[in-house]
This record gives structure tokens, sequence and C-alpha cells, in this order.
């Protein structure tokens, strides 16, 4: 992107920007609204979908050379689309993951200016040196190392940095792409093709208020600092330490943690690292991120994540230090119990609870088949669930053919979408799965979920306890959800979708009435024992009487006894 000499050309420049964006996104969609609605209207549908792939092929590719043009904001137009597999073709999204976010750097005098204009003061007072060169030259800013000034350096302890700056001019960029963006998003809230898949006006809401958020660097420091105090008891995880005396709006200042990137696997063995150690801690810190945390790293590329060899006498041998925080993903409560539960069905391979987490997540579509889904998972839990990636390239395409045959429907029918919040998780957990797989090709991703899922499941406490909690728990979920099953059920019916599953009927129904047996066993001796604590104070004699009574439901409970048969 050039710089324009003045306000008139930029004015201009910005409105020719605006204007070719949605040249562009008009001609893409009257393209695909002749092939795609039209001619199926006049009985044409063939015609429509004959060169389909090529077609769509051919506008990601145009769209790939447009971005790369105009940089700012369409580059990471480019890189959002291409992790929607949910609303756009595999032929779409591997043309657009190729885009990089990596542009011509603009004139190191325009940057300079920019840092005085935004500090304050001088370079040569801010700083010792700024190298001249970027390290990176990104559409949104550059990044530059340099040196605090002594005295600063000498009070904070950190002399080498890195200096992050926007691209001046970027902020008046990126608001006309997005008023492009708001437009086309209108235009495609219009069109049922895609609005049954998709909430484009509020895709379009949530991507601009992430860029907006990536052009507040003060916002990026908060970020930082957040994820740094969550891990701040790990001695597994890093981070940079934001100078908040150098750094303002449009200028962050972090110390310099460069040192071995996390997929240089001939570097981690030069200096005795384990390549698979790192894959492994790599997976349990996101899973902590996920699922404990909430707040995770959404472009934890192999740019943005380093392996420090630990210090002489640490308990550990080495640190994964995160930068770059413009992206950062958020959990909600409810959504990280919902994952959590999603979690637990994976680990136990349990297809009927992984089917309901989804259903819970909000990631299947109204008209998804859950019987048919529900049989899928299951067989692909049972012949895949312990697979490496190692076994799975070697296993026979036959078999993976027929899987797809047996299961044709479903697949072709798309039974997923993903809402809004699951963007930035899909992306961060496709780029970790990639750096864990480089780092090792037998990485087994059922490894490194069992035993955190295990984990959360465990908790903390005494087993006993935690044995009784969890039954009592289970047994007031249940008594909760009757209804809603019952309501279910009923759905069910009316759909057709009842399915008897036998030989094993029985034995389920024997087995679940066990179940509920002994939960029900947990929750009267957990009443009896509090009601007799209770009352302890008052009436020691009915106080003993419940405690003692207490020991029956606890036998039957820990299946010591055969009550009620």
């Amino acid at each position: 992107m050039t710089q324009p000499t003045n306000s008139v050309d930029q004015s201009s420049a910005l409105k020719a920007r605006y204007r070719r964006i949605l040249r562009f996104a008009s001609f893409a969609l009257a393209e695909l609204w002749w092939f795609e609605l039209a001619l199926p209207q006049i009985g044409l549908a063939k015609l429509g979908a004959h060169g389909r792939v090529r077609r769509l092929t051919r506008m990601a590719r145009n769209f790939h050379d447009l971005a790369a043009d105009l940089g700012g904001l369409m580059v990471k137009v480019g890189q959002f689309l291409s992790s929607r597999f949910d609303v756009l073709p595999e032929s779409v999204t591997r043309e657009l993951s190729g885009l990089q976010d990596e542009v011509a750097p603009q004139p190191f005098e325009l940057i300079q200016q920019a840092i005085e204009r935004e500090l304050g003061m001088p370079t040569s007072v801010a700083f010792a040196e700024i190298n001249p060169e970027p390290i990176a030259a990104a559409s949104l800013g550059q990044a530059y190392r340099a040196k605090l000034s002594a005295g600063l350096a000498a009070d904070l302890g950190v002399t080498d940095v890195i200096i992050k700056v926007l691209r001046p001019g970027i902020e008046e960029i990126v608001d006309v792409d997005l008023k492009a963006l708001r437009k086309v998003g209108g235009w495609l809230s219009r069109v049922k093709l895609v609005s049954r898949r998709t909430d484009a006006p509020a895709l379009v809401e949530e991507f601009a208020t992430t860029t907006l958020e990536e052009v507040n660097y003060l916002h990026e420091a908060g970020n930082l600092e957040r994820f740094a105090t969550d891990f701040a008891g790990d001695l597994r995880v890093g981070t940079p330490t934001v100078i908040w005396e150098r750094s303002a709006q449009r200028v962050l200042t972090l110390s310099d943690v460069s040192a071995i990137k996390i997929n240089d696997i001939d570097g981690l063995v030069a200096v005795g690292l384990d390549p698979n150690a790192v894959a492994a801690e790599l997976a349990r810190v996101t899973f902590e991120q996920f699922f404990v945390t909430g707040f995770f790293h959404a472009d934890p590329h192999p740019g943005n994540i380093f392996v420090k060899v630990a210090e002489e006498g640490s308990s550990i041998d080495f640190t994964l230090t995160f930068i770059d925080f413009g992206m950062m993903g958020h959990i909600s409560p409810e959504m990280r119990t919902n994952l959590q539960s999603f979690l637990f069905a994976v680990a136990s391979r349990d297809a009927r609870a992984w089917v309901a987490a989804c259903q819970k997540l909000g990631v299947l579509l109204p008209t998804a088949d859950s019987v048919i889904l529900e049989d899928a998972v299951s067989k692909l839990f049972d012949r895949f669930g312990g697979v490496r990636v190692g076994e799975l390239i070697q296993t026979d395409p036959r078999e993976l053919r027929d899987f797809a045959l047996q299961f044709s429907d479903l697949i072709r029918t798309l039974p997923f979408k993903l809402p809004n919040d699951f963007l930035f998780l899909i992306r961060a957990l496709s780029l970790i799965s990639g750096v864990t797989s480089e780092l090792n090709r037998d990485f087994n991703i059922w490894d490194a979920v069992d035993p955190f899922a295990r984990s959360l499941l465990n908790g903390s406490g005494s087993g006993l306890l935690k044995r009784l909690g969890t039954d009592a728990l289970s047994a007031a979920n249940i008594l909760a959800r009757l209804p809603m099953r019952i309501d279910e059920l009923a759905s069910r019916i009316e759909r057709g979708e009842l399915v008897i599953r036998n030989p094993e009927l029985e034995r389920r129904v024997r087995s679940v009435d066990s179940s509920v047996r002994r939960a029900t066993s947990s929750v009267l001796f957990l009443g009896l024992l509090i009601g007799g604590i209770v009352v302890g104070e008052r009436d020691q004699t009915l106080s003993f009487v419940m405690l003692g009574v207490s020991a029956l439901p606890l036998l039957h409970a820990l299946g010591f006894g055969r009550l009620n048969k």
C-alpha cells in the first residue's frame, strides 16, 4: 500500500478502494445468483452445477489477488473466510488459506514520525536506538527491534525491546473497508442460500469488533497482561513484559522474548529439548485456555510461540512464550461448561453425549438427524478413537472411502454450523493441531485430551465425596431434565426417529436402573448426613439415629448392597 501525498489524494484513494471492493463483490454475487439460484428456478440446475468447483475456485483466486493488492483489512477478510469451512466450500477455503499477512513495509521515516507523534517525544529520547529494518510488516502494523534509553532500561531491568507501530492512515482504511463489508453483508442477508447457514451482518459486526480491537494497541496490552495473570502460576508459560512508559494506542513496546520458534525442530534438538515433549505441553496449555481460563490466544501460529530453554537450576527444562495478543478469543462460563461436556464425551468415546454436547453448543443445524449422526460418531469412535496421525495416514484409503459412503447423506447435508463464538476457537485449534503434528507426526490428540478431561472430571477432594457428589449431581440432573427429555422423545416419535437398539436394550435398562438407584442412595446418604450434623446441637439422639441410618444408602451407593431389588 502506498501512502497518499495529501488529504485530497487520500480521499480519492479511499473512495476508489471502496468502489473496487463493492465492484468485486457485486460481480461475484451476480455470478452466484445466476448459477445457484436463477438456473435451478428454470429447470437448469444441472447446468448450474456444472463446473461449480472450478468457478468457485477461480472466484476465490481473484479475491486472493484483490486482497494481496489492496492489503489492509482485505487480507484479514481472506484469512477470516479461509476458516469458515461451515459456510464456504473446501475449494474456496483452500485457495484463501495461502493468503499471508505480509505486505510491503512503509518507509521508516513515516514510522518514526508516527512513533514521535504518539509518544510525544523524539525517538532519540525514547530509545537508545531503533533498527530501521522491520522484523515484520503486516497489513495493520510493523515491528522493529530497539533498545530502551539507559535510564529507563536500568529502572525496568529491560534493555532489548520490540516496538509495534500501526501503519499511518490504517484507521481510515479500516473504516472504509468495514463500510464496504457492511454493505456486502446486507446484500448477503437477502440471499437465502447464505442466510439459512449464517447471519452475514452479524458476522461482519463480529469481524469489525475484532479488527477495531487490533488497531488499539492498549487493548492488546491489556490482553497480554490478562493472559499472563491466568498463567502466573504455570512455569511452562511465558509472555513479554509491557513497557507502559513507551506504549500508547498506536505504539506498543514489549520486552524482546525472541527464542527458538516452536516449529524449529532442529533448533530444539540442538539445545537438548524433546520435540514430542514440547508438543504435549503445547496441547496441555491450549486445553487449559479453552476449558479452564476461557480466554485463549486465537492466532497461535508458529511465529507467535517461542520455546525458551529454562535457566540452570530450574525445575523445568523449557518455557512456551506466547507473543502477539491482538486476536484473542473469549468463552463464556456457559459455553465453557458445554465445552467440558464435549471434552468428557470425547474422552469417554460416548457418541450420544457428544451429540448432546454439540446441540448445547449450538453447532448443529435444526435439520440435523441426531440418530444418524450419533450412529456415525459412534462408529468413528470405535474405529479411529485412539489412532495416531501416522497410523491414520497409513489407513487403507478404501476403508476411509467405505466409511464416507456409508454416511454419505450425513456428510453431504453438512448438519454443522459454526456460531460466531466458535470461529476463533476453530482457528486456534487448527493452528495448534498443525504445530503439534509438525513436532511429532505420531502425536495422538487422544493422549492429550484424556488425562486433561479426567483431571477436570476428578476435580479435587477425597475420592469418596467426589464419587458421591458426582452421583448426587447426576441424579439431580436426571430429575431436572426429565420433562425436556420426555418432550424430546415425543418429538422423535412424531418425526419417526425413534430407534430401538437391540439386543443390548435389556442390559442397558438394567444398567440405567442400577445407576439411578445408586444415585438416589447417594442423595439419601448426603441428606441424612447433612441433616444429622445440622440437628446435632439441638437433639443428639436424633442426630445419632440419622447418622447411623445414613450408612445403609451409603453402602448401596458404593455397591456393597442390593437394596430394592
